[in-house]
């Protein structure tokens, strides 16, 4: 992409579609992102091409502090694990928060770019995985680095306290609890506010989305061992059958979510897995489902996990079961609510500089994200959502062309430059919003 002074630039933009409506108000600390910027090209690329595991993510933590120590941060490593707590102090005023993931997934890379991830390593179960930064975690860590930049070059522009946190384990719903526990906000200020971007590819790049309130939703994992009576299968009636057990159970569930819920309440169950038997003619002594439970507000969860226990016991009774299921909620994240005057706060801040064009609302989606943990722990915070699909191609996927490569896809890529300009604008307007006036 050329790169033109500001100055023309800025006289482009004045009659530029919504494209190239970066700078249409620039500012002292955003006008050196065009500087900056051929710096964060090579350090995407880099962590792009080297994912790491949640938990196991040493070398990408050890990049983040290394530069951010260079910018005059305080940093502390192994924070919860392998995370990253960097605190610029700038005079008195706000503690703001600005959060990047760091972790990638167990897949392997299919996009066929030149600095696609080849990497593979042993994964807790000691198999050998693939791994990929399929869910943008590269873009995120990218743009909370170039945000770093930006401000601590800047810091006669505001005032306060910057909190850079470089959060683990996000895809598996855990880092934010551990750091939590580790003493996040015991050891290092609790924030006044808390910010995050999340890329999405259901918005072209060069556009920020926001919810207000719930934005993604309570997730959790349910295990469900239902125990029958096993034999042959030429005689079922010498046998209690946990596979017709485990279908009644299934159709059942679907009534928790179709009857015992208010019709305008979101909340979804999805059996995932369905495990038993080894053999045409062998009824089975137990078969185990896996189930993810999706919900919003506190009280529906709670109502649709006590419908789960309550319908699988009674499947399990009414079919003669010699024991009741065993069921267990394994793991989970809690709903993201952003807070609703801070995401006035932060769009209107946003809309200033990228333009109403590039700014809008989104849908709530049925996704989960532990950066919910900080709003519980009692900060005001706030996940806007950042496009990532090259603007041509999203238009054309949207009226019936090839449908894009979702998140967590092997096939996912970025419009690198635009989606990494545009979130660094947004973070740091976002942040400039925040943090005190000099």
């Amino acid at each position: 992409m050329n790169r033109p002074s500001l100055l023309a630039l800025l006289v482009v933009l004045l009659t530029a579609p919504v494209g190239r409506a970066l700078a249409a108000q620039p500012s002292t600390v955003l006008g050196a992102l065009d500087g900056l910027y051929p710096e964060l090209d090579i350090f995407y690329r880099d962590l792009h091409q080297n994912p790491e595991l949640s938990f196991q993510e040493e070398k990408t933590a050890a990049k983040l502090a290394e530069r951010l120590r260079k910018l005059g941060f305080d940093v502390t490593t192994g924070v919860g694990g392998t995370g990253v707590v960097a605190l610029l102090r700038n005079g008195p005023g706000p503690t703001v928060m600005l959060r990047t993931d760091l972790d990638g997934l167990p897949m392997e890379e299919k996009t066929g770019l030149p600095y696609a991830s080849k990497v593979t390593v042993k994964n807790g179960e000691g198999q050998t995985v693939s791994v990929m930064h399929a869910c943008g975690h590269d873009v995120h860590m990218t743009v909370w680095l170039g945000t770093a930049t930006l401000l601590s070059k800047k810091k006669d522009q505001w005032r306060g306290t910057l909190m850079l946190v470089g959060q683990p384990a996000e895809e598996i719903g855990a880092g934010a609890r551990k750091m939590l526990a580790d003493g996040l906000f015991k050891r290092f200020p609790k924030p006044d506010f808390a910010v995050a971007l999340h890329n999405t590819t259901a918005a072209p790049a060069g556009r920020v989305e926001y919810v207000s309130g719930y934005a993604m939703a309570h997730v959790d994992s349910v295990d469900i061992t239902l125990y029958g009576k096993g034999g042959h299968g030429a005689y079922p009636h010498t046998t209690v059958d946990p596979i017709v057990m485990a279908a009644r159970t299934v159709l059942a569930l679907q009534s928790v979510v179709s009857r015992e819920k208010h019709p305008l309440e979101p909340g979804v169950i999805t059996v995932g897995s369905i495990q038993g038997g080894t053999k045409h003619n062998i009824i089975p002594d137990e078969v185990r489902l896996q189930l993810t439970v999706r919900s919003y507000k506190p009280e529906v969860r709670k109502a649709l996990l006590d419908g789960i226990d309550r319908v699988a016991k009674a499947e399990a009774l009414a079919s003669g079961a010699p024991r009741p299921p065993k069921v267990e909620v394994t793991e989970g994240t809690p709903a993201t609510y952003n807070d609703p005057a801070l995401t006035r706060r932060l769009t209107d801040a946003v809309v200033r500089v990228l333009g109403e064009k590039n700014v809008g609302e989104a849908q709530p989606v049925m996704g989960g994200e532990d950066f919910s943990e900080y709003g519980r722990a009692g900060v005001p915070a706030v996940m806007l959502w950042l496009g990532a699909v090259e603007p041509q191609r999203f238009t054309q996927s949207r009226s019936g062309g090839e449908p894009l490569p979702s998140l967590h896809s092997s096939g996912f890529i970025p419009d690198r430059e635009r989606t990494l300009r545009t979130g660094v604008t947004a973070l740091t307007t976002s942040a400039m919003e925040l943090l005190g006036k000099p």
